[in-house]
């Protein structure tokens, strides 16, 4: 029997600074015991409300279900430890899988010779078995096994998610740096927006902030365009009940009032990626997306204004981005009364350069950058 048979609990990862939010959204799936650790949350949930985690989560990234856990202090030990455990309930030879590793403050230091040698064991174990092995497919396997070793201590999971839950799917077009799905579903959420007032990005970019504004009025779950998911392979999986999730959640959709939500950018390609994205969710003709510099615009009143301006993270852009947020803070200041903006800043430099004193921070994590997101008031 795996560990999350016996005692329901499963391990959901989220990006450090949405713990909380992440925790309450859980909650709100109907998840128990929720418990903020290192690098996600641990939760217990029955089968249908696993399910529902996976479909319906905006903040988590990927949801684990623990396999099996033991001491770790050699090569050896992981490679005897992971080939015990019973694969063939979850895999077969006609199936693919891939491996990925995360190592800390252990005598393995190696992520992917720690994921090579599990790799090698599940291998190992189909070929006593069965006379043949499963193929690696390491760009979309039937199966993603996750091993993390912290302190010389292993745990082996099942990716319930089968892959990063942020690729919603609808991204078809990009911009440089763009924001990750589930960090932009935060800023929305952290906003508190519910449609009370319009919500608009002026630097929409590729539009991920408008997306997923839509989806979360809209009540459309993130995940709606996967096609698989990892807890599809797992001992119990009930085909009726994730139906009967996956038709209560569509069925919770609502249509989106016109004008609700907008956005803007300067830039030609970015507004064209923008409307490219946002065609490929459903009923999105009502989120309007127009070629416009935020200098131009008559100003943003009486709204929610969330937004992720430019870093210049890269060498010679950092002056420019400082000067555009400085810009942007005049236009805040002078053209937006009655409005309340969420600014997502990449630096302190960046912060004062806006110059506007905020109600409310929050630390955020764009990737291994840290953030801050600025609640700032407009009277």
């Amino acid at each position: 029997m795996f560990a999350f048979q016996e005692d329901g609990r499963y391990f959901a990862q989220a990006a450090r600074g949405i713990e909380e939010p992440a925790k309450d959204e859980l909650q709100e799936l109907g998840a128990r015991d929720v418990e903020i650790s290192a690098s996600g949350l641990y939760f217990r949930h029955d089968a249908a409300g696993l399910y529902r985690v996976n479909y319906c989560s905006r903040l988590v990234s990927r949801v684990l279900a623990p396999l099996t856990d033991f001491p770790c202090f050699s090569e050896q030990a992981l490679y005897d430890a992971a080939r015990a455990v019973p694969w063939e309930e979850l895999l077969s030879p006609e199936r693919t899988f891939a491996v990925f590793a995360n190592v800390r403050e252990s005598r393995i230091t190696h992520s992917q010779f720690a994921a090579l040698r599990v790799k090698d064991a599940i291998a190992d174990h189909f070929r006593d078995r069965c006379g043949r092995r499963p193929d690696v497919d390491p760009e979309n396997p039937d199966a993603w096994i996750h091993l993390s070793i912290r302190s010389d201590r292993a745990v082996l999971s099942l990716d319930a998610s089968n892959g990063s839950l942020h690729r919603r799917g609808y991204r078809m077009q990009s911009v440089p740096a763009p924001l990750q799905e589930t960090l932009a579903a935060a800023l929305v959420r952290l906003s508190g927006w519910q449609g009370e007032q319009p919500l608009v990005d002026p630097m929409c970019g590729s539009g991920t902030i408008l997306a997923e504004a839509y989806m979360h009025y809209c009540r459309i779950p993130p995940a709606f365009k996967r096609e698989k998911f990892g807890f599809e392979l797992m001992p119990g999986f009930d085909p009726q009940v994730w139906e009967k999730v996956r038709r209560e959640s569509d069925a919770a959709r609502r249509m989106l009032p016109e004008g609700l939500i907008r956005g803007s950018d300067s830039d030609r390609q970015a507004v064209s990626a923008a409307r490219e994205n946002l065609r490929e969710i459903p009923g999105t003709r009502g989120v309007a997306v127009e070629r416009r510099d935020f200098h131009d615009l008559p100003g943003i009143g009486n709204a929610v204004i969330v937004c992720n301006p430019p870093y210049g993270v890269r060498v010679g852009e950092k002056e420019a981005a400082l000067a555009l947020a400085r810009e942007f803070g005049d236009f805040l200041k002078q053209r937006c009364q009655g409005s309340t903006a969420y600014v997502l800043c990449g630096s302190q430099e960046m912060v004062k350069a806006i110059g506007l004193k905020p109600s409310r921070r929050f630390v955020l994590f764009n990737g291994s950058l840290e953030c801050r997101l600025l609640k700032i008031e407009i009277y």
